[in-house]
């Protein structure tokens, strides 16, 4: 039943609203995917909005480089072959163009008492039931891929090298997670900020160096993923049809979970900076951030398994690199990851959750989203992969509606 959702939501019309928007902003703010770099390069050299926005950024790519960006790409080569990679490329391409324009809006409908989605949805197109609507799944996400699948991830790899009950384990993320989000957004973004780079610098590390060892089969690799994405691969077969339709809905889904870019939850998380009313410092920040997540982070995972032919398992390509000290290696990295991407979910759920409820009971939703996130230890992954994917398509598509409606508002900004 739950594959018969995810199929109808995630459908033809789904993926065309999503390319649609993104072409649709990609040529009315002039590619400003190109413009990105030369605008972050002069903010560094004049050293303004750099550090009140440096723990924004993390806790933004805390949020979504999760295992999406490992777990996720992998899941994509296993569904739609090496072809899901471009389209993964196109996702965060048209992405950037989306991302922008969903910080734009926020920052200029968003208050103290309304922010993100919710605010250019309610205030922007005068729709209160499709910002109810958002809010409501947005929080579903929250428990979903922001908490459940992510610790279902890490207690996956943790399992797998330690013997430890996934009870135990739930009960110590709980602990840990409740400890971090009690604290609020400071002590998340904080948290986020010392966390991330490190392993982020690890983990690029270990990809490079297994490509690096594997670089003969780097072109192959690359004919592959655009051969497989236009169906030239599979022309021969007799195959193209179907083989480039899981590319394609592999390819944006998966992209979509790794970037979260038509989501709604980076205006969710840039709003809540210091300089949060600035439009362009946020929507540039935010498409620095698919960039790095997607076109860099991914990318790599992608390469790395290709080139080292395991298509389907990081383990086996980092183990010619770190031998024995793989799986604990790989278990930290994840977890760290996961962890991330756990905590900055949270402040997206909880900002959802005072909408639906006008602020009461907000004391409580540490505790709850702690509970169900940590719930994930004890569950099987497919199963909330698939739930995942429901609520991330039931979440983007008020947002993408939103978003189109508001066309002339972004261009005027």
């Amino acid at each position: 039943m739950a594959e018969k959702i995810n199929a109808l939501i995630w459908g033809t019309p789904t993926v065309c609203l999503l390319l649609i928007t993104g072409i649709v902003y990609t040529f009315r703010l002039k590619f400003i995917q190109f413009r990105m770099f030369p605008y972050m390069i002069r903010k560094l050299r004049s050293g303004k909005d750099i550090r009140p926005q440096l723990k924004t950024s993390c806790l933004s790519l805390g949020a979504a480089m999760g295992t999406g960006n490992i777990t996720g790409v992998a899941s994509a080569l296993s569904i739609g072959g090496a072809g899901a990679v471009f389209w993964m490329w196109v996702s965060a391409f048209l992405g950037m163009a989306i991302v922008y324009a969903e910080n734009s809006l926020s920052a200029s409908y968003s208050d103290s008492s309304l922010k993100g989605p919710m605010a250019y949805l309610e205030k922007g197109i005068g729709s209160r039931l499709l910002a109810a609507f958002f809010a409501v799944f947005c929080v579903f996400a929250s428990f979903g891929m922001g908490g459940m699948v992510q610790i279902s991830s890490m207690s996956d790899s943790i399992k797998s090298f330690f013997t430890v009950s996934p009870f135990i384990l739930s009960a110590v993320l709980f602990t840990m997670i409740f400890i971090t989000v009690n604290g609020g957004a400071s002590r998340v973004g904080s948290a986020a900020q010392l966390l991330l780079p490190t392993v982020s610098v690890i983990y690029t590390t270990l990809c490079v160096i297994v490509i690096m060892r594997n670089f003969e089969r780097l072109p192959e690799a690359l004919t592959d993923i655009f051969r497989s994405a236009f169906g030239i691969r599979q022309v021969v077969g007799g195959t193209t049809g179907y083989t480039v339709s899981a590319a394609i809905s592999a390819g944006l889904r998966r992209g979509i979970f790794s970037n979260e870019a038509g989501l709604g939850s980076s205006p969710l998380l840039h709003s809540s900076a210091e300089n949060s009313r600035s439009a362009q410092v946020q929507g540039m920040s935010s498409m620095l951030e698919v960039f790095i997540d997607t076109i860099l982070c991914c990318t790599l995972t992608a390469f790395t398994l290709l080139c080292s032919g395991a298509e389907k398992n990081i383990y086996a390509a980092f183990e010619a690199v770190t031998g024995r000290y793989t799986g604990p290696l790989l278990a930290v990295i994840l977890s760290v990851y996961a962890f991330c991407t756990v905590i900055g979910w949270y402040c997206c759920g909880e900002t959802a959750f005072k909408y639906i409820t006008n602020g009461h009971y907000t004391e409580s939703f540490a505790f709850i989203y702690a509970l169900i996130a940590s719930s994930g230890a004890v569950f099987k992954s497919t199963f909330l992969w698939t739930l995942s994917d429901i609520f991330n398509g039931a979440m983007l598509i008020p947002n993408i509606i939103g978003l189109l409606l508001l066309v002339k508002k972004v261009k005027n900004e």
